[in-house]
């Protein structure tokens, strides 16, 4: 998608169609009223007769525009004529964008950056056009045949007056780098399996890191991993043919000696559970298990194509989990590179076992602060359902920075509580701790047993397992929380500046 800032005046930009809003009780936003006095009150006819009301996120395509370079006008209704919340905003871009897929429309002007939000500034109005746009654009053909995509949009202008140039096209560029993040990390969630295997994962990061010169990319084989005594991790891996990964994406966009970001993504290429297997209904959405790999991968590629002023280190460890003769065995106990053992009592719930010695990994790097990202559990679907994502952490200070974050991104988080009285439910009569605890609480006492990982860094957990992918007619992978990630790192670097 190419995206421009346009000053000109409207009637000069020829295009096949231009974005305008009306309100309610027949007003006009300014650039409706300009298109209104230059084509004959067409617009102001059209809502004279009912066709559209207003309301947020109505739509109508006028076809024919009278004496005018202009193909077509796409009115989109704001509701009532007064600041609108960022919800709406979204949900009027939303409408607007979703309304152009199947006409033959290929380039667009956009004027409903102008539209006042509460509290949000050219900048954030332009980047969410970009967003909202690129991501309604996307459409998976990597294995079609038919590579036809339903949009044909090619070209998006977002009009601004020439006092908020620098903001709109601030907001743009950043716009275009998560954009480009989001469907990096939806590309690579919705292969199939069968591709985006632990070594084709390992190798897309390889060549993300040759775009970048401040992004340097590496690759642990099992034998690496088995020398650092990563026994949790490992024995994941052992019911696949398929060798597991460890990759390391190393940006350092920052002074020298400053401490990283380090990001952590499961990996999971594909889940069946192991000898714990899952019903066979909706196994296939077990592609999805590697979604938090997919979007560190996204969000270092934003980062570096944002040039941000931080280092940021992206561990991915990958691998799949599949039953076979030599997996692991609930009951199994297993040494992780901590040195603490683990009983497994479920081969199900492994990407707490691929996580936790990819969080003592992450010591290393001696951390500002880590945050790990994972399709965790089931049960923060069932407590939050698909809106926000889950937030657990052992630091009051990033937990806030994270929720932030998410308001500015619309990419949302809820916190739940991390007690000590839920460590409990994680006792072993035959080791240190059980992967599981039972089931009450299930994203709390996966996160409680992370924790026990993390203890020497400021650590967050993102539980995304219910916002990573969508299910049904409309399923695919969504690319959060990448958004979120994103507008972090924005903000430290503006902290930091």
């Amino acid at each position: 998608m190419d995206y421009s800032i346009e000053t000109a005046p409207l009637e000069k930009l020829p295009c096949d169609c231009l974005i305008v809003g009306v309100y309610q009780d027949l007003q006009l936003s300014p650039s409706a009223t300009l298109l209104n006095n230059s084509t004959q009150a067409l617009i102001g006819k059209v809502l004279s007769r009912g066709d559209i009301s207003g309301k947020n996120g109505e739509t109508v395509l006028l076809n024919t525009i009278p004496d005018s370079v202009i193909e077509r006008i796409l009115l989109v209704g704001m509701g009532e004529n007064k600041p609108m919340t960022a919800k709406d905003y979204i949900k009027v871009l939303s409408a607007a964008i979703n309304s152009l897929k199947k006409p033959q429309i290929k380039s667009v002007h956009c004027t409903l950056a102008e539209i006042n939000v509460d509290a949000c500034d050219w900048q954030w109005k332009s980047q969410k056009i970009v967003e909202i746009f690129s991501d309604a654009a996307y459409q998976y053909t990597h294995t079609k045949s038919d590579k036809d995509t339903e949009s044909k949009v090619e070209k998006i202008g977002i009009t601004a007056p020439e006092h908020a140039q620098a903001q709109a096209l601030a907001g743009m560029e950043q716009g275009r780098a998560i954009a480009e993040g989001v469907s990096l990390a939806k590309w690579l969630a919705d292969l199939p399996g069968n591709i985006c295997t632990p070594a084709y994962l390992a190798a897309q990061a390889l060549e993300l890191g040759g775009k970048f010169a401040k992004l340097s990319v590496s690759i642990l084989e099992e034998a690496d991993m088995a020398a650092l005594g990563m026994g949790a991790l490992l024995s994941v891996t052992r019911g696949s043919r398929q060798p597991a990964k460890l990759i390391t994406l190393d940006y350092q966009g920052g002074e020298k000696n400053s401490k990283p970001i380090v990001l952590v993504g499961k990996g999971l290429t594909f889940d069946a559970g192991g000898i714990s297997l899952k019903p066979g209904l909706g196994m296939d959405e077990m592609k999805y298990d590697m979604c938090g790999g997919a979007a560190v991968l996204g969000t270092l590629q934003a980062a570096a194509q944002m040039n941000l002023p931080l280092n940021i280190i992206g561990l991915v460890p990958a691998s799949e989990n599949l039953p076979d003769g030599d997996a692991n065995k609930p009951g199994d106990i297993v040494t992780s590179m901590s040195g603490k053992t683990i009983e497994v009592l479920n081969t199900d719930a492994e990407g707490r076992l691929i996580l936790c010695d990819t969080l003592t990994y992450a010591e290393r790097y001696h951390p500002d602060v880590v945050i790990d990202l994972a399709t965790l559990t089931g049960a923060c679907l069932v407590a939050l359902g698909r809106i926000p994502s889950g937030l657990l952490g052992n630091d009051d200070e990033l937990c806030e920075e994270l929720l932030a974050a998410s308001e500015t991104a619309n990419d949302s988080l809820w916190r739940l509580p991390l007690w000590e009285e839920y460590q409990e439910l994680l006792k072993s009569n035959f080791a240190d701790m059980a992967n599981i605890g039972g089931k009450d609480a299930g994203t709390i006492t996966a996160a409680c047993f992370l924790s026990r990982f993390a203890e020497s860094f400021r650590w967050a957990h993102l539980d995304i397992a219910g916002t990573a992918w969508r299910s049904g007619p409309t399923k695919g992978a969504t690319g959060r929380p990448v958004p979120l990630l994103t507008q972090y790192l924005i903000n430290r670097a503006a902290f930091q500046a």
